[in-house]
């Protein structure tokens, strides 16, 4: 876990499915004047150089936000998550083209939240938790970071003041104990606040925790959920590395699968690299 930086996967295509899903959610949070609250399990950094030491030795930016941001036909769904991108950037002083620049989930719900609402950060890597921390001073009490245990963060906040709110879970996965934590912080989590939206993205990969785990997450709650997933390539002969990701969210709206339906297809297009690449949708909602 410790060895984890999400400055290697910044802007790549998991962030994009993530962030794209992330940007609805909070969206349909703010319909209604209410206050609610953000929590974020594993939140990294906040944001990224796409040109930094990290990002430009994996170079996973260049098949992921590169291939999308200047097409002339991406979907009128995936502006709203363009539109927070291109805030960060703005707030940066990046220029024109394919930003340099790449908010993580901190930073887009920071962009996104009102005065009134709230925004909880947890991070244990020693190093971005730093980054974390520094990046959000001055701004309590609306947004608070702490370098602590996020699934024992989330269950210590829960249910939130308000009353509302959602908790996005991300852990690396590097250590397949994430897999059983996140079901378990899932339940908990449940227990305390059964009203909450609760969003789980995972890795594609060929380990046998990552293939069961959307079986896993369907049997926490029998409706009422939603289960997305983007693949960009088939799985490799040496079994390494990221194919996709998915999401699969608790309590989502019902404007959620609709978004989808018109993001999925394009994005298998745009960011596919193999006949492997597809996506898949499901959802129990009524």
């Amino acid at each position: 876990m410790f060895s984890y930086r999400h400055a290697f996967h910044a802007g790549n295509h998991a962030d994009i499915l993530k962030h794209l899903v992330l940007v609805h959610l909070l969206d349909h949070f703010r319909q209604k004047e209410k206050a609610f609250w953000f929590i974020d399990t594993h939140a990294g950094a906040g944001g990224y150089d796409l040109r930094g030491e990290y990002a430009k030795k994996s170079g996973e930016s260049k098949s992921g936000i590169a291939l999308v941001w200047d097409r002339k036909d991406m979907p009128a769904v995936l502006a709203p998550w363009r539109d927070e991108v291109a805030k960060f950037n703005l707030g940066l002083g990046g220029g024109e083209g394919v930003p340099r620049y790449y908010p993580g989930s901190p930073r887009i719900a920071m962009q996104m939240l009102r005065n009134h609402d709230r925004v909880r950060l947890f991070e244990l890597h020693s190093s971005d938790s730093r980054e974390l921390l520094r990046s959000v001073e001055g701004e309590a009490p609306r947004v608070i970071a702490q370098a602590e245990d996020g699934f024992e963060g989330m269950t210590a906040l829960l249910p939130p003041a308000a009353r509302r709110g959602m908790v996005l879970m991300d852990p690396s996965y590097e250590d397949k104990a994430d897999y059983p934590r996140v079901i378990a912080a899932l339940r908990g989590g449940l227990e305390r606040f059964a009203t909450g939206t609760f969003m789980v993205w995972y890795p594609q990969v060929q380990r046998r925790e990552s293939q069961t785990f959307p079986d896993r997450l369907k049997r926490v709650q029998p409706k009422d959920w939603l289960h997305a997933t983007l693949t960009v390539k088939g799985a490799g002969s040496d079994g390494l590395g990221l194919n996709g990701s998915g999401i699969f969210i608790i309590n989502p709206p019902w404007t959620l699968p609709k978004m989808l339906a018109e993001a999925l297809p394009w994005l298998v297009k745009v960011l596919g690299q193999d006949r492997g690449a597809d996506f898949g949708l499901e959802n129990t909602l009524r």
